[in-house]
């Protein structure tokens, strides 16, 4: 299990971008980060991803710090998606699959391919395999970035800002296949997107200015958020 534990960070020494945050991320589900920006998200998501080094606090992953875990080791258990995907425009979907699994992995070529491919055809996006990134929609870039990191089969998989560039019905059908997903891996959710969340979402937690204001179930946690708001604006 992956668990957060009094967690701080600040940019400049003086404002925290995050101040004591704690909660865990239990298997089996998916799990929503709220807030708007400029909450913390994503600076807890490069905290949990190590990719920004923490000032105070743990990050425990089975009761090991993550720091103490070898990084090829690490990357086997916490993938990651950005909002930008960070997809190589120069090489197909395939080859932005087989990239890690040759050169970190160090698979052979023909074994490596054999796998990215396998992947896609469970995700049912085999169809891109030929495909260069310039050449399909947010949607299917999106589907592309996380076949990549799903090919290394982590425990768990962070996406940041999944639904950004996509529209309103491309989310849904995002929504959809990222539900039935729910078997491959644990999916980490970083959005200011509450009407996804709440389709894809069973459990989260709620930033605001750094802090949590709010933990639960991801139904509970948006009605007081709605329900803050509109006292708020009364």
């Amino acid at each position: 299990m992956l668990k957060v534990n009094n967690l701080t960070h600040s940019y400049d020494g003086k404002t925290n971008a995050l101040e004591n945050v704690t909660f865990d991320f239990a298997v089996e589900e998916i799990f929503a980060i709220l807030g708007e920006s400029g909450s913390g998200k994503t600076t807890l998501l490069r905290l949990l991803g190590r990719f920004l080094e923490r000032q105070s606090g743990s990050i425990t992953y089975n009761g090991t710090d993550i720091r103490d875990i070898p990084e090829l080791e690490f990357r086997k258990k916490l993938g990651i998606v950005f909002q930008q995907l960070h997809l190589f425009p120069h090489m197909t979907v395939l080859e932005n699959m087989t990239l890690a699994l040759r050169k970190v992995m160090e698979k052979p070529a023909d074994r490596a391919d054999a796998e990215a491919m396998a992947m896609l055809e469970r995700l049912s996006i085999e169809n891109l395999a030929d495909a260069y990134p310039g050449q399909i929609s947010g949607g299917q870039a999106q589907r592309a970035a996380i076949a990549r990191g799903l090919v290394l089969h982590p425990e768990y998989m962070l996406l940041d800002e999944p639904t950004s560039a996509l529209d309103a019905n491309t989310t849904d059908e995002f929504a959809q296949w990222l539900i039935e997903l729910r078997d491959k891996t644990n999916f980490i959710i970083v959005t200011h997107d509450v009407l996804f969340a709440r389709k894809v979402a069973s459990r989260g937690v709620y930033l605001s200015n750094g802090r949590i204001a709010d933990s639960g179930t991801v139904d509970t946690i948006i009605d007081h958020v709605s329900g803050t708001r509109s006292h708020t604006s009364e």
